[in-house]
């Protein structure tokens, strides 16, 4: 359990990086994300917008709409899910939903979640960090940037043909990884609504 204590020195602007193998995942997951929301002032009687992009058209691009689809059954009042398998937010949709959750949420942290590609050892990562990702970034497509805090899931390799790498990546792999992100996000939720209630 070292590496918890690491996570206790997050600096702004750090990226934490967890091996969905490691038996610790969803607590490291859990942990650096309260640090990060509690950073940003967050309240157990705040809402937090999880905007989970993707599309299920692609198996390496429904890691968001899985982890979105898998938050719903979840019985938690933290995040207002966007972003499902039956309604995905994707290239063709976003600037659209922005506008939605601006117009309906308007104030409230974001936290995105995106498949992405990346270099063959960090296949099979999740990544946490501060500010905005840039969806669409691996497959060459030029979006608005989304969300105060990003967790990205290194699904395959990038660098060549993404779109069919993307089609190409195990599910086995998407359907690790979301269950790890899925599982970290409840824990955070559960651990916010607790130094809530306790006056913390």
């Amino acid at each position: 359990m070292a590496d918890l204590q690491v996570l206790e020195q997050i600096e702004p602007g750090d990226k934490t990086r967890i091996n969905v193998q490691d038996p610790f995942a969803a607590l490291k997951l859990a942990h650096d994300l309260c640090r990060r929301l509690r950073r940003l002032g967050l309240r157990g009687d705040q809402p937090c917008v999880l905007l989970c992009i993707g599309t299920d058209r692609s198996t390496g691009d429904c890691l968001g709409p899985l982890v979105g689809w898998k938050m719903t059954q979840v019985r938690q009042k933290l995040f207002t899910v966007y972003g499902t398998l039956e309604e995905p937010v994707h290239a063709v949709n976003l600037e659209a939903k922005l506008a939605e959750l601006q117009e309906t949420h308007p104030g409230s942290l974001v936290i995105a979640v995106d498949a992405c590609l990346g270099n063959l050892e960090n296949v099979g990562s999740i990544t946490i960090g501060d500010g905005a990702l840039e969806p669409g970034a691996g497959v060459k497509k030029k979006l608005p940037l989304v969300g105060d805090i990003h967790i990205t899931g290194v699904v395959n390799v990038g660098g060549y043909l993404e779109y069919v790498v993307l089609q190409n990546t195990r599910l086995s792999m998407v359907m690790r990884m979301a269950g790890v992100i899925v599982e970290g996000l409840k824990r955070a939720a559960h651990e916010i609504r607790k130094h809530q209630a306790q006056g913390a």
